[in-house]
């Protein structure tokens, strides 16, 4: 097997050069194409030279990263990309390691989370808080590898939607990757939802005079960490029974699990305390209580705008998985004016719109009934959503929300002209033809597409006809007064039949085998066997 020296490498970067004797395959995740050449582009292109080490999943490498961006223009680089007019937008060390779950799996071009550095990992691996492309300066970064989404628009389409209605959204940009002299396609250099100051701005616990009831962040996800938060309260199943089988897991984000090795144990007693206190709350009598229920414990219109920006996008992974909450301290928000109660923000979107074989091409069904239409999955939306859903005043909020969403940033013409200044920079000098001849992705059915396309044209297009069906299928049932109050079951018909459907989500005639979902006009839900 031919091997690689670093010399060559280290000159990308004019770095020290750290001699390792590694295989090409190993310092080179494949592509389709190793061969291929940027030329001209208007998309910053981000060097990533790993110094003769290979990337790890767990644990980081020193790498060295250089960012250049000449411009929005198409700007000719040739084939070495190295001339004397370069803008350098950042050069230096980081702490480089691969990330994510099925985008790491399921996918051929893998995602890379990486730290800046003021020194190497072996000399200590001071962080250096830097600005990335124009976003704000931290340590913290993502590059989210598009590869099942072929698009390469629905993560940064979502949160520029969204960004009018949260307190914190995810900035990121398109850039093109060169990996050890390899060109490896468009990917997303962005911002991880932390706690920096440009982010969650959030402090550590007992830096507001020794209040340890905040900052706090954590995620609903898998139960892949070290340590995490199990929630004792089960959701209902298909059958409306509580699904002892399944789980709602919560991870620690900030602090993280090495953090809390560090701090008092007060400090992870009182993040379940917290997550406690808001779920318990939900299986009161009186939770809808406006002083003492729900609204006590969480920031209502945050978590309206998470739901309508996940029924929106339609995603598979809403609700139950890397959906990030956080608050802040009691101290520190009667202090500062801020909100001491959770709150919430979006990340990963990959899978959505559409684009989960799953969910099939279905623009009709909810993402909140999931644990309703789906026994397979661990992971479960949690049960306090349903309780949300029952609240008639939530649903109002709900209902004016959206209409505050269609006159704004979710109109017709927004969405449509975001999609084609989103779609325009990938396609104005070339990405999307690079990124295809690195990868091959066209007239391949990847995991878990539903479709498959023949070129980028037809994927916008196919994107945007899903949306526009989405749309008004959310026009239709948040416009009006019983929107989407469905979520008590009742055993006769009080009411007009609104639609019968399967678990799954598919029309019902009477003729249909199975369990019958039947949804009335006044809200109600009944559930039959039809044999």
């Amino acid at each position: 097997m031919r091997k690689l020296t670093t010399l060559y490498l280290a000159a990308l970067c004019s770095t020290a050069v750290y001699a390792q004797d590694v295989s090409i395959d190993e310092l080179y995740p494949p592509t389709n194409n190793r061969e291929v050449k940027i030329g001209s582009t208007n998309l910053p292109i981000v060097f990533i030279n790993t110094l003769g080490s290979v990337i790890q999943r767990e644990e980081r490498i020193t790498a060295r990263m250089k960012i250049i961006h000449n411009g929005d223009g198409c700007m000719n680089y040739g084939d070495t990309i190295a001339h004397p007019e370069q803008t350098v937008d950042y050069e230096g060390y980081i702490g480089l390691k691969y990330r994510g779950n099925s985008s790491f799996e399921k996918s051929d071009k893998k995602p890379y989370g990486f730290k800046t550095l003021e020194q190497t990992l072996e000399e200590g691996g001071k962080k250096a808080k830097v600005t990335l492309l124009g976003m704000g300066k931290d340590n913290d970064w993502v590059l989210l590898a598009p590869f099942n989404d072929k698009s390469m628009i629905r993560d940064i389409l979502t949160f520029e939607l969204a960004r009018p209605y949260f307190a914190y959204v995810p900035h990121g940009r398109f850039c093109e990757l060169m990996l050890n002299g390899v060109y490896y396609g468009v990917f997303i250099l962005c911002e991880r939802p932390g706690k920096g100051k440009n982010r969650m701005n959030l402090h550590d616990p007992g830096e507001d005079g020794g209040d340890l009831t905040g900052d706090f962040h954590v995620e609903i996800d898998r139960d892949d960490e070290e340590i995490y938060y199990t929630s004792p309260y089960r959701p209902k199943n298909i059958f409306g029974n509580e699904d002892n089988k399944r789980h709602v897991f919560y991870q620690y984000k900030n602090p993280d699990p090495d953090d809390l090795k560090e701090m008092p144990a007060e400090v992870r007693t009182n993040i379940d305390n917290a997550i406690n206190e808001m779920e318990t709350v939900f299986t009161q009598t009186d939770y809808t209580d406006p002083v003492t229920g729900y609204a006590k414990y969480i920031n209502v219109m945050s978590f309206i705008d998470y739901m309508l920006t996940t029924e929106f996008t339609l995603n598979y992974d809403g609700y139950r998985l890397s959906t990030h909450l956080y608050k802040y301290s009691v101290t520190r928000a009667e202090k500062e004016g801020l909100d001491h109660r959770w709150q919430m923000t979006l990340w990963d979107f990959n899978i959505a719109y559409g684009n989960d074989k799953r969910l099939g091409l279905q623009t009709d069904i909810w993402q909140y009934d999931f644990n309703k239409r789906n026994l397979a999955s661990d992971n479960a939306v949690p049960f306090w959503w349903e309780k949300l859903l029952a609240d008639p005043a939530f649903m109002q909020a709900v209902r004016q929300r959206w209409a505050e969403y269609r006159a704004g940033a979710f109109s017709d013409t927004n969405i449509d002209s975001t999609i084609d200044a989103l779609a325009g920079e990938l396609t104005r000098c070339g990405a999307t033809d690079r990124n295809e001849e690195a990868w091959k992705t066209y007239g391949r059915r990847l995991w878990p597409n539903y479709t498959t396309i023949k070129d980028y044209a037809e994927e916008i297009s196919n994107l945007k006809a899903w949306i526009k069906k989405r749309v008004a299928f959310l026009d239709r049932e948040l416009g009006g007064t019983t929107g989407m109050t469905m979520c008590r079951d009742i055993s006769d018909n009080r009411a007009a039949v609104v639609r019968r459907h399967t678990p799954d989500g598919r029309t019902a005639t009477e003729s249909t085998k199975g369990l019958v979902i039947t949804r009335f006009a006044d809200g109600s839900v009944k559930k039959t066997v039809q044999r």
